[in-house]
């Protein structure tokens, strides 16, 4: 089992920490992982994205080339990274930045409001974790429990923000379970 990953979006969004946070995970629960950042000198606001890598053996090559989820925190990474889409993979959108969605349908499209649903609970730094939250939903890699211990122990250094940032993910994960993410953004 071999799993490819890309999270994107701009810089300050929080990307990088969704994928080093499931990479993290990957290695707590005995897997194999890559994770390797990409992003510009300007950071915040400008792009920036990450490859995971997770997988039962060896890794070969920390490059990815085609990719089985998507997470997509902005429009031009969509367009940048869709061509890359494994068929019949999985793109989870932040729906409440990116309006336009993929209608090609070589891939599953996951659209959730990430922004809105963490300004609703007033965690507006963590639309990152609510991505993550519908990832875990839309995905059998690693169980609910699973991300939220990875979660904790991410963020074991912080443990005042563990309860605003299980609440986020478990509402990105309510979102995409209950079925709301499956129709139009």
């Amino acid at each position: 089992m071999l799993k490819q990953f890309v999270f994107a979006g701009f810089g300050g969004q929080g990307v990088l920490t969704a994928g080093m946070i499931l990479a993290n995970m990957g290695s707590l629960y005995g897997k194999e992982v890559i994770w390797m950042p990409s992003y510009g000198s300007e950071m915040r606001g400008g792009t920036a994205n990450c490859s995971v890598k997770i997988s039962d053996e060896a890794i070969a090559s920390p490059f990815v080339k085609k990719i089985d989820y998507l997470i997509a925190m902005n429009k031009p990474s969509l367009d940048k990274f869709l061509p890359q889409m494994k068929e019949g993979g999985t793109v989870v959108v932040d729906s409440s930045i990116v309006t336009e969605l993929p209608e090609d349908g070589h891939v599953k499209v996951v659209p959730v409001p990430a922004d809105a649903i963490c300004e609703e609970l007033k965690n507006t730094r963590s639309a990152n974790v609510c991505i993550l939250g519908a990832l875990a939903g839309c995905s059998d890699l690693f169980s609910k429990e699973q991300y939220e211990n990875g979660i904790r122990d991410y963020f074991s250094s912080k443990p005042q923000f563990h309860e605003g940032n299980i609440r986020v993910f478990e509402a990105g994960y309510a979102y995409v379970k209950e079925g709301a993410a499956f129709g139009t953004a």
